[in-house]
């Protein structure tokens, strides 16, 4: 896990100024170069090859930076002949030799997660993001050239971009507590889309074509000498998809053996790591999976940190995930969260997130990853198991008949623009199930722009690497086109890792009832809300994308104080120049 940052065209590179402020995402060291027309530069946080693997890499004529690993870099190795060529262990290197050998085709053999700049021997210079857009990247057009950089904070660093606020990526976030798309909340700066792989031309992108995240229905690339609509965003043509294909039907125990195969070596790659590695573990299902697999192929003790609220009436998550820990011989260490941490940490969480979500998930993530700091630098996560196998209750609800309550699973109580802007992102191929239709629009939207986007910040933030077993090219090749009945049966999400999950650790409980996850902002809120209504409504950014924002943050109700708060905290922060700690006090008073 790192920092990238550089320009591609023209004059003026400031390459140094854009890295300096992602040294938090690179605490080990900073290395930039300059060749002609391309300016580079890679803050490291070391994992894999700790004497070796600095970058920029060369290699075969070409280049490289990147943000995130490469897990199947041994497999290339090997399938292509590569040992003798190797100078260095670095997962990113054997990328520079597929290219020396097939061109633009290497980028899809990469099986990870990355944000990487590629300077190819060709003379032809690349930019790609992984197809589940589990590691960011920005990008912005300017003085002849494009700037690129994995936080926005590195442009505003550099001078790069002003602090003129996009009011209708800002609104989405109110509507749905995360943004859509490549718009961001700066007016001019874009994020390459999940899978996005473009060519740069003299400081403008010449061509673009998406790599997909379900390996077996691939997309046919956009056609070469797309060009930019604006210089604002870049257009991504339409892409045609091929059909989905019979969806699997395999008898329960044939599945249940093929779904530990998957996951078992999805985890193997995961754990690749020459640097301490654990997990975050929650009471769910999807955490207790990784654990169970992790326990499996760790001879010593894997450590596990959970967070629980010290808060009346808040789930606490820490009784069930001990029972798990123990059942599996995890050095297992809790951390909690109360309401100090709350109105310390918010503004903290506010300035690492500089592309925003408002999800209050970001708390006590944040958290964990502060307690796992000094212990931890590589951290096992969860996300993408309901998404890949159907475990949300939305899912439930849109395959019931409208009569029994039906409906579809899409946001509610949104901005109708900003509805039909979700609407026109999450629209799913051809050919798929009502369950897979909303598989695919999380997948599409909340996922790479609310969850990974919350695990990228909070965790880079101190210094860790966040890794994702579930949203691996293999795991979902298996788990999407699963038949409905085995993701979704009755009142069950996730049908058949439950099943799964009760041979394989059945401490963890799968088919109990499991409390919601929440994390009690309104009852920590509440006490200040006239306080803090009359501040937020002299804000000028929340006044310009909710003009009643006083009366709305006074009415409270169906979680609109925390995202309120958070944008008035996020303004002071991003737009106009405040430390965390000037912006509390400003948007909340003294605490």
């Amino acid at each position: 896990m790192c920092g990238i940052a550089g320009q591609v065209g023209g004059a003026d590179a400031r390459a140094a100024e854009m890295i300096a402020a992602l040294t938090h995402r690179g605490p080990d060291g900073i290395r930039i170069e300059a060749m002609a027309g391309v300016a580079v530069a890679h803050a490291r946080l070391s994992i894999i090859d700790l004497e070796g693997g600095w970058q920029p890499l060369h290699a075969a004529g070409s280049t490289v930076i990147g943000n995130g690993e490469i897990y199947n870099y041994v497999e290339l190795t090997r399938d292509h002949q590569l040992t003798d060529v190797l100078t260095t262990g670095s997962d990113f290197e054997p990328l520079l030799h597929l290219y020396a050998r097939e061109g633009e085709a290497a980028f899809q053999r990469l099986r990870g997660m990355y944000a990487l700049c590629f300077i190819g021997g060709d003379g032809r210079t690349w930019l790609a993001r992984d197809p589940f857009g589990i590691k960011p990247l920005y990008i912005m057009e300017h003085d002849g050239g494009l700037a690129f950089a994995s936080e926005p904070r590195a442009f505003l660093k550099a001078g790069l971009m002003q602090t003129v606020l996009d009011p209708e990526p800002a609104r989405e976030l109110l509507s749905f507590n995360y943004t859509l798309g490549a718009r961001t909340l700066f007016q001019g700066l874009r994020r390459l889309a999940p899978g996005e792989v473009v060519e740069v031309r003299d400081g403008r992108i010449v061509s673009n074509w998406r790599q997909p995240w379900l390996p077996k229905t691939p997309l046919i690339p956009a056609e070469a000498g797309t060009q930019a609509e604006s210089r604002d965003e870049a257009r991504i043509e339409p892409t045609r998809q091929r059909p989905m294909g019979p969806r699997l039907r395999g008898d329960e125990r044939g599945l249940l053996e093929e779904l530990d195969r998957v996951l078992e070596d999805s985890v193997r790659v995961h754990q690749r790591s020459d640097v301490p590695y654990g997990l975050f573990l929650s009471s769910g299902i999807d955490s207790a999976a990784i654990a169970t697999l992790m326990a499996r192929l760790n001879e010593r003790p894997v450590t596990a940190f959970t967070c629980g609220f010290d808060a009346p009436g808040a789930a606490d998550e820490r009784a069930q995930a001990e029972k798990v820990a123990r059942a599996l011989n995890l050095d297992w260490r809790e951390t909690t969260f109360g309401e100090a941490d709350f109105w310390r940490i918010a503004p903290e969480v506010v300035w690492a997130l500089d592309d925003p979500t408002a999800d209050y998930a970001t708390l006590p993530t944040y958290k964990l990853a502060e307690a796992a700091k000094g212990t931890l630098t590589v951290v096992l996560t969860g996300e993408g198991g309901d998404e890949l196998f159907g475990g949300y209750g939305r899912y439930r609800r849109a395959l019931r008949p409208a009569w029994l309550g039906g409906r579809p699973a899409e946001p509610r109580g949104a901005d109708p623009a900003a509805l039909a802007r979700w609407r026109a992102e999450a629209k799913a191929p051809p050919g798929l199930t009502r369950l897979q239709q909303a598989q695919w629009a999380d997948i599409a939207t909340w996922l790479p722009n609310d969850l990974l986007l919350k695990l990228d910040r909070c965790l880079m933030a101190h210094g860790l690497e966040g890794r994702t077993p579930f949203l691996d090219r293999e795991v979902a090749a298996f788990a999407f086109p699963l038949a409905d009945n085995f993701k979704v049966r009755g009142r069950y999400g996730k049908w058949l890792l439950r099943k799964w999950l009760e041979r394989t650790c059945p401490a963890a409980e799968p088919w109990a009832r499991k409390q919601g996850f929440t994390v009690p902002v309104e009852a920590w809120i509440a006490p200040r809300a006239a306080d803090i209504a009359q501040r937020i409504g002299k804000i000028d950014a929340v006044c310009q994308v909710q003009p009643d924002v006083a009366e709305a943050f006074k009415a409270g109700g169906d979680g609109v104080r925390w995202p309120l708060l958070f944008f008035a905290l996020w303004s002071r922060i991003h737009l106009e120049g405040a430390s965390p700690a000037e912006a509390l006090v400003s948007v909340v008073g003294a605490i």
